[in-house]
């Protein structure tokens, strides 16, 4: 990996990020399994802290043991939901979790996966280590997560443009190609938070994926030849976000909680979170969604006695 990409996503997981955000990454780790916690995602473009911020806790060994760890080591990463009291404010947080060898191996794209690269070309910081070390690394797999992407970049791009060009049409590609909330247009407002970073970005990450490219005022016109294909990654992209979706409805550590506070969140109506609920919450859906309907209902009806 070239040094020059590693030294600048170096510099940038090193930014200073909120303490509030520390001191929740911290409230996070588990110091005797993980190597590193990163934040990333739209509170860290945006800097509200009152949504569900996004991290991913980075593990130094393997998925665990057993029948969901032999699950986890096809459908990874684990996902969890967090709420936890910082100071005088809860902050909520949405985890996902997987040993820092597969996030490396799926940032260099060495899977058919695109989740990790198309994520982690975006800003970073890593706001919990373990040790020392952990920066170097974490580094070095965000490095080849840019890389990969600007090797797509480059695939989807248009012959000559603008670096950020290249950016918004592998955004709107990825985004079409993952069973996503999101519209496509969603990639307009990630290059729109940074975009003399993005433009910064890409000659340095084409340099160390050898895509050979000319640069003139401005405008650069990359090598179409020998780029990362395309025809499985697009294939698989729906059907693996399908398949986890659906492992999530099993494993999701918090789920409950979560689906509480997305309903909270958008219709005002708070559902309790019950013990089997909390056990169960595939299970428990179809009566929490008859719930909220009664009572939208009964709403309703009140406002037209009035």
């Amino acid at each position: 990996m070239s040094e020059a990409l590693t030294h600048r996503m170096r510099e940038e997981l090193a930014s200073p990020a909120p303490a509030d955000v520390m001191a929740l990454a911290a409230a996070l780790a588990d110091s005797g399994r993980d190597a590193a916690v990163l934040y990333y995602g739209s509170t860290l473009r945006t800097g509200d802290l009152t949504g569900v911020l996004d991290f991913y806790r980075l593990t130094n060994g393997p998925h665990r043991r057993g029948l969901r760890g032999l699950v986890e080591a096809v459908l990874w990463p684990e996902i969890s939901y967090h709420e936890v009291q910082v100071g005088a404010r809860t902050l909520r947080a949405k985890v996902a979790t997987l040993p820092l060898a597969t996030f490396h191996r799926a940032a260099a794209g060495r899977t058919l996966d695109t989740t990790i690269w198309a994520r982690f070309v975006q800003p970073t910081q890593l706001v919990w280590s373990a040790g020392p070390g952990a920066l170097a690394a974490a580094a070095e797999a965000c490095a080849a997560a840019v890389a990969t992407a600007a090797g797509y970049a480059a695939k989807f791009g248009p012959d000559e443009g603008p670096p950020n060009a290249f950016w918004l049409a592998l955004f709107r590609r990825t985004y079409a190609a993952e069973f996503r909330m999101e519209t496509t247009g969603r990639a307009d407002t990630v290059i729109a938070s940074a975009e003399a970073r993005y433009a910064e970005l890409l000659p340095l990450a084409w340099e160390a994926a050898q895509v050979g490219f000319e640069a003139r005022h401005g405008v650069l016109r990359p090598v179409k030849r020998g780029l990362p294909r395309w025809v499985l990654p697009n294939l698989m992209g729906k059907p693996l976000n399908v398949v986890r979706i659906l492992k999530a409805a099993f494993t999701f550590d918090g789920a409950a909680r979560y689906a509480a506070y997305k309903i909270e969140r958008h219709t005002g109506m708070e559902i309790a979170v019950t013990p089997f609920r909390e056990r169960h919450p595939f299970l428990a859906a179809p009566g929490a969604w008859l719930e909220l309907r009664k009572r939208r209902r009964a709403t309703a009806s009140r406002a037209n006695l009035g």
